[in-house]
C-alpha cells in the first residue's frame, strides 16, 4: 500500500513539472513584449544632469517661498477680482462693439434706391430740361410715395429754383432736388425727449396692428438702458394674443422692468400701474405699449383718448407720443398718421421696415402733410437696427 501511494506522488509531481514547463515559456513571452512607447518615454527616462540641477534648484526656491508665505485666502480673493475685472473688460468692450455697428442709410435702402434708380438715371442723362423731363420726374416722385400733394410742392420749388440758378441739364435738376428734400427735412426737433421733474418720463407707442410696436419698444428698451437709463416697460396692448409674453422677453433681453396685467382688461390700467410702480422704483423712462387699433375706428381711437389722459396722471409725465407705421404701407400710412394726430397729440414717427420694399418717399409726406418729423426708423431685424433719423444721410441713399 505503501508502495502505490509513493507511486501516485510521483506521478503527480511529475505532471506538475509538465504544466510547468509549458507555461514558463509563454509567459516569457509575454514578458519579452517591449513596453509601450508611453511608459518607455515616462518612466524608463533617466533624467540629465542639468534637469537634475534645475530640480534642486527650484526645491530650493519654493522652500524659501514658503517661509514668507501669503495666505491663501488672500490669494484667491486677489485672483478673482481680477477675474472679475477681465469679465467687465470683456463686456464693455462688447457693449461698445455692438452700439459701433450702427447700420448706415446707404447700406440698408438698396430696394428704395433701386426703385428711384431707373427713372433718376434716365433724367441725370438729359442735356436739357423740358416738358419730358418734368414730366418723367412727377412719375417718378409719385412712384416713390411721395405722394401727390407733396410731389407738386416739390416739383414747384424746382422749377423757381432752375430759374434763379439757371440749372440747364438733368444732373443738375437732380442735385437740385436731392438739396429741395434735404431742405424740407430739415429743422425739425427729433430728440427724444426726457422730463425734467421727479417722476419717471412716459413714452407712449400708437398704430394700427401689425407694424412693429412691441418689437419697436423692446429695441427702444435695449437701446436706453444701454445708455444708463432705468426702464419700465408696460404692456398695454391687452388684446393680442402673446403680446404681453413679447414685450416681457424683449424686457429681460433688454434688463428693463415689467407690468402687465389681465388678459383682455382695460389697457389704461396696466398704463397706469406701470407709471406708478416706476414712482416708487424711482425708474427713470417707462415704456408704453398699446393695442393696435384700426384708425377709421370712432370708439378704439376714444378709448386710445383715454390711454393718453390717464397715462399723464400720477406721478408720471407723457413726454413722447410716437406713432409706428410700416413703411411699406406707403401712403396708407399717411392716411393712419392723420387720424390718429387727431385722437392724441403725436410728437413723432417711428418707421418700421424702411430696409424691405418700402419706396422712401413716405418719409417727405409725413413731414410735409402733417409737420410730424420722423425720429426713428427701423433699418432691420436686429435691436441696433433701430436708428435716429438723419436727413442729409436718409437723402444721400436714396440717390447715391
Amino acid at each position: 500500500m505503501t508502495v502505490i501511494l509513493i507511486i501516485v506522488a510521483v506521478v503527480i509531481v511529475l505532471g506538475l513539472i509538465v504544466g510547468l514547463g509549458f507555461i514558463a515559456p509563454r509567459n516569457r513571452r509575454g514578458s519579452l513584449e517591449p513596453p509601450s512607447k508611453r511608459r518607455t518615454l515616462v518612466e524608463d527616462r533617466v533624467a540629465p544632469p542639468e534637469e537634475v540641477e534645475r530640480a534642486v534648484r527650484v526645491e530650493a526656491e519654493v522652500a524659501a517661498d514658503l517661509a514668507t508665505h501669503v495666505p491663501v485666502d488672500d490669494v484667491v480673493v486677489e485672483v478673482v477680482e481680477a477675474a472679475e475685472f477681465v469679465e467687465e473688460k470683456v463686456v464693455e468692450e462688447t457693449v461698445v462693439e455692438a452700439v459701433a455697428e450702427r447700420p448706415r442709410f446707404r447700406d440698408r435702402l438698396g430696394k428704395a434706391r433701386a426703385a428711384l434708380s431707373g427713372a433718376m438715371g434716365s433724367i441725370a442723362g438729359r442735356s436739357k430740361i423740358d416738358a419730358e423731363t418734368w414730366d418723367e420726374l412727377e412719375e417718378a416722385l409719385i412712384l416713390a410715395d411721395v405722394g401727390v400733394g407733396s410731389t407738386q410742392e416739390l416739383l414747384d420749388h424746382l422749377r423757381a429754383r432752375v430759374k434763379v440758378d439757371g440749372l440747364s441739364n438733368g444732373e443738375e435738376l437732380l442735385g437740385a432736388l436731392k438739396t429741395e428734400m434735404a431742405d424740407r427735412l430739415s429743422g425739425f426737433d427729433r430728440e427724444l425727449k426726457l422730463s425734467g421733474d421727479s417722476g419717471p418720463t412716459v413714452w407712449l407707442f400708437v398704430g394700427v396692428n401689425g407694424v412693429g410696436k412691441t418689437t419697436t419698444i423692446g429695441k427702444l428698451g435695449v437701446r436706453e438702458v444701454r445708455e444708463g437709463r432705468t426702464v419700465l416697460m408696460a404692456a398695454g396692448d391687452t388684446f393680442r394674443a402673446a403680446a404681453a409674453e413679447q414685450l416681457g422677453m424683449w424686457a429681460e433681453r433688454a434688463g428693463a422692468e415689467f407690468v402687465r396685467g389681465n388678459e383682455g382688461g382695460d389697457p389704461s390700467a396696466v398704463i397706469f400701474d406701470g407709471v406708478e410702480a416706476a414712482s416708487a422704483r424711482t425708474i427713470d423712462l417707462v415704456l408704453a405699449d398699446t393695442a393696435g387699433r384700426l384708425h377709421n375706428n370712432v370708439n378704439l381711437m376714444e378709448e386710445l383718448s383715454k390711454v393718453r389722459r390717464v397715462a399723464d396722471k400720477g406721478d408720471g409725465t407723457v413726454t413722447e407720443v410716437l406713432l409706428v407705421i410700416d413703411a411699406t404701407t406707403g401712403q396708407n400710412g399717411l392716411v393712419q398718421a392723420k387720424q390718429f394726430t387727431e385722437a392724441v397729440e403725436l410728437t413723432g414717427v417711428v418707421l418700421t421696415k424702411l430696409d424691405g420694399s418700402a419706396k422712401g418717399g413716405i418719409v417727405i409726406a409725413i413731414h410735409d402733410q402733417l409737420g410730424i418729423p420722423v425720429k426713428l426708423v427701423g433699418l432691420g431685424e436686429g435691436a441696433e437696427d433701430l436708428v435716429s433719423f438723419d436727413a442729409h444721410e436718409f437723402v444721400e441713399a436714396l440717390f447715391a
